[in-house]
Formats: C-alpha cells, sequence, structure tokens
C-alpha cells in the first residue's frame, strides 16, 4: 500500500466515522436509544467494535447522548 492509498484510508475511515456520529446523534433525537442506535444494522454494517467504542468518545456525541447513556452504552460494548 503506497502513501496516498493510506491517507485515502485514513481520510475515508474518518468521514466514515463522522457520518455514523450524525446518525446515531439523529436517531437518538428521534427518540431510540443508544444501545438500540448501536446495534442498528446501518451502525453494525459499517463499523467495527473498535469504531463504535471510538464513536463513543466523539465529543458530540457524549453532548448530544450525555454522558450517563454514553457510559451505560460503552459498559454494554
Amino acid at each position: 500500500m503506497g502513501l496516498a492509498d493510506f491517507v485515502r484510508n485514513l481520510f475515508s475511515r474518518s468521514e466514515g466515522l463522522d457520518r455514523l456520529s450524525a446518525y446515531v446523534i439523529r436517531e437518538h433525537e428521534r427518540g431510540r436509544s443508544l444501545a438500540e442506535i448501536l446495534e442498528d444494522p446501518y451502525v453494525r454494517n459499517r463499523s467495527t467494535p473498535q469504531q463504535r467504542e471510538r464513536l463513543l468518545d466523539k465529543p458530540e456525541v457524549i453532548r448530544a447522548i450525555g454522558d450517563d447513556a454514553v457510559a451505560s452504552a460503552r459498559e454494554q460494548l
């Protein structure tokens, strides 16, 4: 893998995590629980368990969902 491929992969993973963050926040605003959203096929098919853990570290997700809900979801992962 060349440098260009590495950089492209790095950015596509970051963009993917940003899209998942937006999805999680949007679905939570619609009233779904964080645990339910993390089990959603859309999320599971587009992320690894490690990426879902990183998703819960993103400040915008923590602000939108709340510290308690994120801590609870981390325990379930």
